[in-house]
């Protein structure tokens, strides 16, 4: 790739799967799964230098967080697939979770800026899809398949992706996922690898939903009113991907999060703020808040930030929804309330919709089948921004 930019003057970017098949290789932080050696500002400065966006969503499961590392986070475990690496001939342990899921290769990246000056894992979120068929469907009720071998059946939910010793990839835990979402200038191949390299992307499991998410510290609340989030998004703070560094005396970050829901999908639960920082003593920490939601009347925030389900419109033997629930649009500008401006951080939005049919739950309408107890049968899609770091 270096050579490749030196004789021709173009420029090179790697986008790597999600890491949740890897058997804990995927994000290293202390030595290099390929030498053994141990990781040095080479490697790291080579990581980011090539890898600025990572594929955090998609048919293999999702890579964003897992409930064993993150157990106090209610919507952590979301189309899991954690049993081993892709063929199954290494089984998963819990030891490799902490090196494969993005949430925690963020809070890892800021203990490694920390201790030699660069962070590795300063990266932007997509989605995609990992089809083998060259159709990029992924919408629950249209739902194509990763490869031939799961184009639309009877049979499909109940055929194994991969089987080994025992242990198998269930094919209805395939996940109808993700799209890469990219705010560029305008629609053309030079503006959209722009916008990737500035990580201004953001990732969802398959829903057109709009978000938009900026960082200040002038942002104030009549913001949160705003028709034209992004008008004042872009003159008061950075995008996603973006950092804001040195934080001004008596100041905490501002955050202006916008969403609108895909038309053609369900209303939005939620918008929620995820926060991971490096304390004094070298110590990661996550906290997930939430700071926007439908159905504001009936649904308040108990003591402890947490806040009521917006309950469940499915009609299972119908496969069916509702929008009764929910809200179309969100709007809101957050305040960090425990902001030390002494400590790395990183925020970035996720963004909940309300519970929606699983594509097994169609094959189940269509087909006229009957699916185990095991199978998911519903979802909350959802979309994940870019962070922005905050660098003191």
């Amino acid at each position: 790739m270096a050579r490749y930019e030196e004789k021709t003057g173009g420029q090179v970017l790697t986008l790597a799967h999600n890491g949740n098949m890897s058997n804990g290789i995927m994000f290293p932080v202390e030595t290099n799964p390929d030498t053994g050696k141990r990781l040095g500002a080479d490697y790291m400065k080579a990581r980011i230098r090539w890898e600025p966006l990572y594929e955090v969503t998609q048919i293999k499961g999702d890579g964003e967080a897992h409930p064993y590392l993150s157990p106090d986070d209610e919507f952590a475990d979301f189309e899991t697939l954690a049993l081993g690496n892709l063929n199954l001939t290494v089984v998963k342990t819990d030891d490799m979770l902490k090196y494969e899921y993005a949430r925690e290769a963020l809070k890892n990246g800021l203990k490694l800026a920390e201790k030699h000056g660069v962070n590795p894992y300063q990266f932007g979120m997509v989605g995609s899809s990992d089809t083998h068929t060259a159709l990029a469907a992924v919408a629950e009720d249209n739902y194509i398949g990763k490869h031939a071998g799961t184009e639309p059946s009877p049979e499909r939910w109940d055929h194994p992706m991969a089987k080994f010793r025992g242990h198998q990839y269930d094919g209805w835990a395939m996940s109808a996922s993700g799209y890469a979402a990219v705010w560029a200038t305008d629609n053309t191949r030079k503006a959209l690898f722009d916008a990737m390299m500035r990580k201004e992307v953001y990732a969802t499991s398959g829903p057109r939903m709009l978000v938009r998410f900026f960082g200040g510290w002038d942002f104030v609340e009549a913001d949160g009113l705003s028709r034209l989030p992004a008008e004042t998004g872009y003159r008061k703070g950075v995008p996603m991907g973006g950092e804001l560094t040195g934080a001004p005396d008596g100041k905490s970050p501002r955050f202006l999060v916008a969403a609108l829901k895909d038309p053609l999908s369900g209303n939005l639960d939620r918008i929620q703020i995820v926060k991971g920082w490096l304390d004094s003593k070298g110590k990661t920490h996550e906290k997930v808040y939430n700071v926007a939601w439908g159905d504001a009347d009936r649904r308040q925030l108990d003591d402890n930030g947490k806040l009521p389900d917006v309950g469940n419109t499915v009609d299972i033997p119908n496969a069916t929804w509702t929008n009764t629930i929910g809200d179309p649009e969100l709007i809101t500008v957050w305040e960090d309330p425990d902001f030390d401006p002494d400590q790395r951080a990183f925020y970035y939005a996720r963004v909940l919709e309300i519970p929606t049919p699983r594509w097994v739950l169609y094959d189940a309408k269509r087909y006229g089948i009957e699916l185990g107890d095991e199978v998911w049968k519903t979802l909350q899609e959802r979309a994940y921004t870019s962070p922005i770091w905050y660098t003191p």
